[in-house]
């Protein structure tokens, strides 16, 4: 009798089979506007119980292990493309989003799930910890597949908010799923006061230091085994994957942020072993995309869509809670006082992506045991969706909307429409444009016009950036090395002056 090898080959066949008709569904998806997340998600769940798969699958213990690996690897791809250029704009703003703006995301998400949904007032913040950051692979994916180039400062902010939130959004989860723990057990006094800070400062404090310790040591370790070795790409990148998992499990295992350590790895291996990273970068590409594609096929694999209907309206009263006042809110509120403009502002609200992370959050009370923690799936499983189409669809309108978008260099319309009609060197002395156009005088006859944008900006200049001098506007065409070298030149009609009628012979 010969053996039977089918409980390798259906399987396989089946999973190979979906990844690859998912992923042919989803470039095309992208063709139309659509993000190709959505079309794992939907594969994920026609192959389900409720789909014609009529799988039936609950093992959120499975679930929750590759979700957590799957986010680690994209974490880690994401921080390898992270340049420390980036933070000289992105860092501040986005590390009291991920931080302070999570918090006020997820207390006005709460505050509405409490009224719309009817849970007690733990289990309603716990629901708005669990839909309240950013994804991170949902925004790396789409930002990359927009096809739009967004100037520095709103790029930065976005791509490493998603990268540093998902620590804020872990902790508040455990922290509250604790919480409901003990209000159902009518324990909540025995908790003391300074056990979350306590929580809080171990998460990130070891976060943090076995993050930037490892990344440290290893981008030496590359540099010396490229000189020694000479691996291949390929070799390199399975290198950095394994070290970066085994950074984010150690981290784990002594109660750290597996999440922040796995993105500072990759964010110092890549700059201090830039080199020795870039051939290995196209590798990590397809392993993002593998643990993006496995992640939301199996997370649409687990959620079961008529157990969300029931739930529907309400969940989508969250939504709008969500994606119109609470985000919008804590963005404003952040931003506001980093001189952020409203159009970048308007933007970074609107592009606050949910992907894997609520639904991969919503398995931690299932698996805590906590009551009617079912709840949690199916409204994260209607934010995810609801995010992913309304937003995730629509980056490149929004962007172009809200004027965020830079000019590629051959597109002479767009750079026109940008920086206005005139340029000049960044070293010219504002004094003699303003004689020259007729603006106002500046207070500092010694300052060039690369001086004088810096000043009136307040705030570190990127390419984009604009302000007003009287009858004209001036912006940042082109930088090098955190330096103005171009200023872009717009003429205004100036409000005293008479209109004039165009001369209908010219």
């Amino acid at each position: 009798m010969l053996l039977s090898l089918d409980f390798l080959a259906i399987p396989l066949l089946i999973a190979a089979g979906l990844v690859f008709v998912s992923l042919l569904a989803g470039l095309f998806s992208v063709r139309l506007g659509f993000s190709f997340l959505v079309v794992f998600l939907i594969a994920g769940m026609l192959l389900g119980e409720d789909g014609p798969g009529g799988v039936a699958f609950k093992d959120f213990e499975l679930a929750f292990w590759v979700g957590n690996v799957a986010l680690a690897v994209i974490l880690l791809d994401g921080g390898l493309r992270t340049q420390y250029r980036n933070f000289r704009t992105g860092l501040k703003p986005a590390l009291w989003l991920a931080t302070l703006g999570v918090v006020v995301t997820a207390a006005l998400t709460g505050v509405a799930a409490h009224f719309l949904l009817g849970l007690s007032w733990p289990m309603a913040l716990l629901l708005g910890a669990i839909v309240g950051s950013t994804d991170a692979a949902a925004v790396f994916a789409l930002l990359k597949s927009s096809g739009v180039k967004l100037n520095e400062r709103v790029a930065a902010t976005l791509e490493i908010e998603s990268g540093l939130n998902d620590p804020m959004a872990v902790y508040l989860t455990l922290a509250l799923i604790g919480w409901v723990l003990l209000d159902a057990q009518n324990a909540g006094a025995d908790m003391a006061w300074w056990w979350p800070l306590r929580d809080l400062a171990l998460q990130f404090g070891w976060g943090a230091a076995l993050g930037i310790g490892a990344g440290w040591a290893f981008a030496l370790l590359l540099r010396r085994l490229t000189v020694w070795a000479r691996p291949s790409g390929g070799v390199r990148a399975l290198l950095l994957t394994s070290a970066g998992l085994s950074v984010f499990a150690l981290t784990t295992w002594v109660g750290g942020s597996g999440f922040l350590a796995v993105y500072l790895f990759g964010v110092l291996v890549a700059n201090r072993a830039t080199q020795c990273v870039a051939p290995s970068l196209s590798a990590m590409d397809g392993f993002a995309w593998l643990a993006q594609a496995s992640m939301f096929l199996l997370l649409g694999l687990l959620v079961t869509p008529s157990d969300a209907l029931a739930a529907l309206l309400p969940a989508l009263g969250v939504v709008a809670v969500l994606m119109l006042l609470a985000r919008p809110l804590s963005v404003w509120i952040i931003l506001k006082p980093l001189r952020f403009d409203k159009r970048e502002i308007a933007f970074i609200s609107w592009v606050g992506l949910r992907g894997a992370v609520p639904i991969v959050l919503a398995i931690f009370p299932v698996m805590a045991g906590v009551e009617g923690a079912e709840i949690f799936i199916s409204v994260a499983l209607i934010v995810v969706m609801a995010s992913l189409v309304l937003q995730g669809s629509t980056i490149p309108w929004s962007a172009r909307r809200t004027g965020v978008v830079l000019p590629n260099h051959d597109d002479v319309a767009l750079a026109r429409q940008v920086y206005g009609d005139f340029e000049v060197p960044g070293n010219a002395r504002m004094s003699d444009l303003c004689g020259f156009y007729g603006w106002p005088p500046v207070p500092d006859d010694h300052l060039d016009a690369a001086q004088w944008l810096t000043q009136a900006l307040g705030r570190p200049p990127i390419e984009g950036d604009h302000a007003n001098l009287g009858a004209a506007e001036l912006s940042v065409r082109r930088m090098e090395d955190g330096e103005i070298v171009r200023v872009g030149i717009r003429l205004l009609r100036d409000p005293a002056a008479p209109d004039v009628e165009a001369d209908p012979s010219d």
